[in-house]
């Protein structure tokens, strides 16, 4: 499967660089690069990528308004942030609206390419070399109440969950709770119904809003 790529970055040097890098790929297609926030919305109505690459400080629109205009339109569309700042508020707002993830844009190219790859097929993900830095630092600055939808968390989802929030995949959560990948993945989505999430990122943002794991010092790695 060819997966269909927008490139949004304000630096034409940085869209070449990323095209040139998916080029190499078989599985990879960039239908589209914007220079601006509205380019970037415009290029994803016109061409419907499966994951757009959005640069988040950008003129005219930003990435984080950008973002939000994409999943306004589409609340399926996938978008993965670029940033060079690793505690940067404006990815958090991303995150927040719907974004899949976030990464750095000078991590290594095999991680860029696998995290593309992860959001396309329905992952979200935070970059390693971050991990919930961002979330940690400004969520709690923004302590939201504790959805009334956890009473409805097993216990077992609830073991699944706080594996989440630690920033453990599906294959070590199974590990380590010694259960199959697919017996996991069966809860996760169990687990974003119950509470209504688009994804793992929103689940680890809603956690860390909540607090829901603040008086269990192992949750944080």
């Amino acid at each position: 499967m060819t997966i269909k790529v927008v490139v949004a970055d304000d630096q034409a040097m940085v869209r070449a660089g990323f095209r040139m890098l998916l080029a190499d790929q078989d599985d990879f297609d960039v239908v589209g690069e914007a220079s601006t926030g509205l380019e970037a919305v415009a290029q994803v109505r016109r061409h419907r990528p499966d994951v757009v690459l959005m640069d988040i400080r950008m003129p005219v629109l930003d990435g984080l308004a950008a973002t939000r205009q994409i999943l306004a339109d589409d609340p399926d569309a996938r978008v993965l942030i670029l940033t060079t700042f690793d505690l940067d508020e404006y990815v958090y707002e991303a995150l927040r609206v719907g974004a899949s993830g976030f990464v750095l844009k000078d991590d290594p190219v095999e991680q860029l390419l696998a995290a593309i790859r992860a959001v396309a097929n329905g992952d979200a993900l935070l970059s390693p070399t971050v991990t919930r830095r961002v979330i940690t630092t400004f969520a709690r600055q923004t302590r939201q109440p504790r959805p009334a939808a956890l009473d409805e968390l097993t216990t077992r989802e609830w073991d699944v969950l706080r594996g989440i929030c630690r920033g453990r995949s599906n294959a070590e959560i199974g590990v380590e709770l010694w259960i199959s990948e697919t017996t996991v993945k069966t809860h996760v989505t169990h687990i974003l119904t119950k509470l209504g999430l688009r994804d793992r990122v929103q689940a680890v943002v809603m956690a860390y809003e909540t607090g829901i794991f603040d008086d269990q010092p192992d949750v944080t790695p």
